[in-house]
């Protein structure tokens, strides 16, 4: 039967005897925007995640707050190791389903490309600022198909776009390996911020809801390996990705509880205030001096596209640190640093 294929068949042909009937089989993507001859050794998504994860914005992760600002340490969460947990937790859960593991992966790496510096702090900065608004899930989308290699996008696949965009808790993907992906997102920061905060002292395992920690386990680990099966658990065999209620329940009640407790606390967050109007000022910056961005953002300009979306593209694409010293160019005397 595998005579006269080469590899990417067989590995099609694999996917279609082992796969469950709901996965998303590689030779029936809908394909990308710009048809491209097909790889000999590669699947579609396989090319896919492979295009994100030797991208620009991909590396740029490493230097991008996930939760806390500047912490003291080594061993917090940035947006780029959030994202390797979102992988890995969705990458598990879609080979128990017996799903498309590539799809799945190449939409978790490249779910939060568009993400600003700072965290969430940046996204709401840009977002207030903006006269059409920020939603990094779109900016994602805008990463892989208007600003990566110089202005050509990625060319990716209409279902990792798809997972891509709507990742988010009001998203609603299309296929089975984005809904994994949007739960896997949620289980992520759930227990990695909940690891981080520990760590950051601002709250102990035993403060967490007693109704929770019941539910779902005392420990990152135990809580990890409780939400997992219980997604597997719930899923198989089914066209949906789903949780039992009452875990479901539990973590959205401990999701609360951090919003509470970390999300909102001056020791972790009290820093954001500085973050969002350095960001905030360095949009009011590039809106009236576009010519000081980079020539593809000048470009971008000059060729008619909305300057506030060019400025967001540009500002969005910073690092923590890469800010801050655009801000100091822009903003402090020369003879001020040292």
């Amino acid at each position: 039967m595998y005579a006269d294929m080469n590899i990417r068949e067989k590995l099609e042909a694999w996917e279609h005897e082992y796969l469950c009937e709901y996965a998303s089989f590689s030779d029936q993507s809908r394909g990308r925007d710009v048809e491209e001859p097909m790889c000999d050794v590669r699947t579609i998504y396989q090319r896919d995640r492979d295009r994100i994860l030797h991208c620009k914005s991909f590396r740029r992760l490493k230097e991008k707050t996930q939760v806390f600002l500047s912490p003291e340490g080594d061993h917090y969460r940035t947006r780029l190791t959030h994202t390797l947990e979102v992988s890995q937790t969705a990458r598990t859960i879609a080979r128990a389903l017996r799903l498309n593991e590539e799809l799945t992966e190449a939409i978790a790496l490249g779910h939060d490309l568009g993400h600003t510096p700072f965290g969430h702090a940046g996204e709401r900065a840009l977002n207030e600022v903006c006269s059409n608004g920020f939603r990094h899930n779109e900016q994602s989308i805008r990463v892989v198909e208007r600003l990566e290699k110089k202005g050509k996008g990625l060319n990716l696949t209409v279902e990792v776009r798809d997972g891509i965009l709507n990742h988010k808790t009001t998203g609603s993907p299309a296929t089975l390996e984005g809904k994994i992906v949007q739960l896997a997102d949620k289980i992520a920061y759930i227990n990695h911020d909940i690891d981080d905060a520990i760590r950051g002292g601002i709250l102990s395992e035993e403060e967490l809801p007693e109704e929770c920690t019941r539910q779902l386990g005392n420990s990152t680990r135990n809580r990890l390996n409780t939400m997992i099966h219980d997604v597997i658990a719930n899923s198989e065999g089914k066209a949906d990705i789903i949780c039992s209620p009452d875990i479901r329940q539990a973590m959205t009640r401990l999701r609360s509880f951090l919003f509470d407790t970390v999300y909102t606390n001056p020791v972790a967050k009290g820093e954001e205030g500085k973050a969002k109007r350095l960001l905030q000022e360095l949009f009011h910056y590039y809106i009236r001096y576009p010519e000081r961005m980079p020539e593809e953002f000048c470009s971008m300009v000059d060729t008619g596209h909305e300057r506030e979306r060019v400025v967001c593209d540009y500002i969005a694409g910073m690092t923590d640190n890469y800010a801050v010293l655009k801000f100091q160019e822009a903003f402090e005397p020369s003879n001020w640093k040292r």
